[in-house]
Parts: structure tokens; C-alpha cells; sequence
């Protein structure tokens, strides 16, 4: 029969193997990967973090953990950028902003620089895509591992736009992008730069008369509520990279670095699936809340904001949008 005192040395016992476990479970890991992001907890980009994060635990019997980050936790794309660079965050998911240190990243939003997603697929994963990664890896000390289609900017407005005479005059907000500026000046628009957060009262109060944004934009900023038609320009297709530091990467021993690699690649597949279901869910979601689409005559917008898009671009971009062009 125990006595009261053996039985308390054998609960403090057990009690101390069951603290030193979980001690040990938590020490496990011999990496951590932090992972931050500006999406919501409900984005698809989210949802393939959080892929990317069980993936990468089992498939590396616990030797790395993935801590993911979304909403800006980790701060703007800019401050994760450069917190990868000083080594205190190590992943992240970013675009076009790497132009910044890499001029082949801007090719990531170039107006009609691609006829559909299957030459943009084309581009990004062939030889074209393979010298924006590179210039991005030796100028930033940042690795693509996986890519996810974003959703083409549309048009929308109050008056249906279906050819570039249809612009004439119409006051339009776009991003601090001179790029963007020029092209639809070019198209017979009053671009105006503008931050994103006055669109909405901008456009209620009719300063302006039109925005240029994905669809994904477009639903949760309630644009439905101030504006009547989607033009589907599809004026700008881009992608978007999940970006891991390199010295990160390679302080790990290669079989892990396959895991991660490996996981990206799923992670990728998956995304994209979700990205298909999401666009199809969008146009119906707006479409539900009485938006109009119209479609629009892609091919003269295209010609007539090519020679603004043209002069835009240095000697090397412009070598790259003809390779693309040529695909």
C-alpha cells in the first residue's frame, strides 16, 4: 500500500518527466522559419502559408518549425524584405516592390505585357523567369521557391468602358506607379495617383470617377457600393513570389533544404488551385451585389498604351519585354 508521501514524490516525479517532454518538444526543432506575410487569415495566400508550414514540420520529423506571420504582423513587405536581409525574419511573400534592388522584378507589372495566363506561365517559368529569379537572388539575397498568380486589375466605373475612346477624360485613381500614370494618360484617362485608403470616399464624392484594381480589391474594399461596372481590361496580369533568405536556406543541411524546396513546390500547386475557385467566386460575389461586367476590347487598349509602356522601360526591361513578347 503507497504511503501519502510516496505517492507525492511519485506525482512530483511524474509531474518533472512530463515538464522535461514538453521541454524537449519544444527545443525539437534545430530551425524556425518565420514566415511573414500582408494578407488576411482568410487569403488563399495565407492558406497556402499555412500548407507550406505543415508540409515543411512533417516532412522534417519536427526539425523545422514554421511560425507564420499574416496581416502585417511582421510589418509592411518592405520591413520583411529587409528584415530577411539583417536575418531577423526569413520568409516572406512579395512582387513588383523588388525592383527596388532587382530592375527585372518591375517586369512583374507591366501593362499588357501579356496576352493570358498561359504566356504568363510561359514567361515565369521558362528562361525569362529564370533571369528575373536570378537578378532577384544575387541583388537581394532573396530565393524565390514558389510563385502564385495575382488577379488581373480591372477597370471599374459608373459608365461602361469598352474601347480606349471610351476613357476620354475620365478621372481615374491609380498607384504612385509612373508607370501606371503614363499608360493611361496614354489611353485618353486623367490618371490620378492616390492611396488606397481614399478611394472609397473619392470615389462617393465623385472627385474621382473611376479605379484600377483585381477583383480580390474590388470585393473587399465594397467598391460595389460607389461603382456600377467592372471593365474587364485585364490591363495589368502579374505574379508574385514566396521569397526565402538565402543565407537562411543554405545554413541548412540539403536534405531540409530539399524539404523545403519540395514543400514550396506543393504549396504552389495548391495555391492555384485555390486562386482558380476564388476568381470564379469573386466575379460571382460582385455580380450578386449588382455590379455590371462589360467586356472590353483588350486588343486596342493594348496598341495604343504600348508606346507609353515602351518608354518606360530601360535597355535591359526592354530586352526582357521583347523576349516576353516573343513567346
Amino acid at each position: 500500500m503507497l504511503t501519502t508521501t510516496t505517492l507525492k514524490h511519485l506525482l512530483a516525479g511524474a509531474a518533472l518527466g512530463a515538464t522535461l517532454l514538453g521541454s524537449q518538444a519544444v527545443m525539437a526543432a534545430d530551425y524556425t522559419l518565420k514566415f511573414g506575410h500582408l494578407a488576411n487569415e482568410q487569403n488563399i495566400w495565407n492558406k497556402a502559408a499555412l500548407k507550406f508550414k505543415a508540409l515543411v514540420e512533417a516532412n522534417s520529423d519536427g526539425r523545422i518549425e514554421v511560425q507564420v506571420f499574416p496581416n502585417e504582423q511582421l510589418g509592411s513587405e518592405m520591413d520583411v524584405i529587409n528584415s530577411i536581409q539583417l536575418g531577423t525574419a526569413d520568409m516572406t511573400i512579395t512582387g513588383e516592390s523588388l525592383q527596388n534592388w532587382a530592375p527585372a522584378a518591375a517586369m512583374m507589372a507591366v501593362p499588357y505585357l501579356f496576352r493570358d495566363a498561359d504566356h504568363m506561365r510561359k514567361a515565369v517559368e521558362g528562361e525569362v523567369g529564370d533571369q528575373i529569379e536570378q537578378q532577384i537572388t544575387e541583388r537581394t539575397g532573396l530565393v524565390p521557391i514558389a510563385w502564385f498568380e495575382r488577379g488581373p486589375r480591372e477597370l471599374t466605373s459608373n459608365r461602361p468602358i469598352k474601347t480606349p475612346d471610351d476613357l476620354d477624360g475620365l478621372r481615374i485613381r491609380v498607384p504612385n506607379v509612373p508607370l501606371f500614370v503614363d499608360t493611361w494618360q496614354a489611353l485618353g484617362a486623367r490618371p490620378t495617383p492616390m492611396a488606397f485608403s481614399e478611394v472609397f470616399t473619392s470615389l462617393q464624392q465623385n472627385t474621382i470617377e473611376a479605379q484600377e484594381n483585381p477583383l480580390s480589391l474590388i470585393e473587399s474594399a465594397s467598391f460595389n457600393e460607389v461603382q456600377q461596372y467592372v471593365d474587364m481590361t485585364d490591363h495589368v496580369r502579374s505574379w508574385i513570389y514566396v521569397v526565402i533568405g538565402k543565407q537562411k536556406l543554405e545554413s541548412m543541411p540539403d536534405d531540409l533544404q530539399n524539404v523545403v524546396r519540395d514543400a514550396a513546390s506543393e504549396m504552389q500547386s495548391y495555391e492555384e488551385g485555390l486562386f482558380v475557385d476564388d476568381q470564379k467566386r469573386l466575379e460571382q460575389a460582385l455580380k450578386d451585389k449588382g455590379m455590371k461586367f462589360v467586356d472590353v476590347d483588350q486588343e486596342a487598349f493594348a496598341k495604343k498604351a504600348r508606346p507609353a509602356v515602351l518608354d518606360a522601360l530601360d535597355d535591359d526591361q526592354r530586352k526582357l519585354y521583347d523576349e516576353i513578347q516573343g513567346l
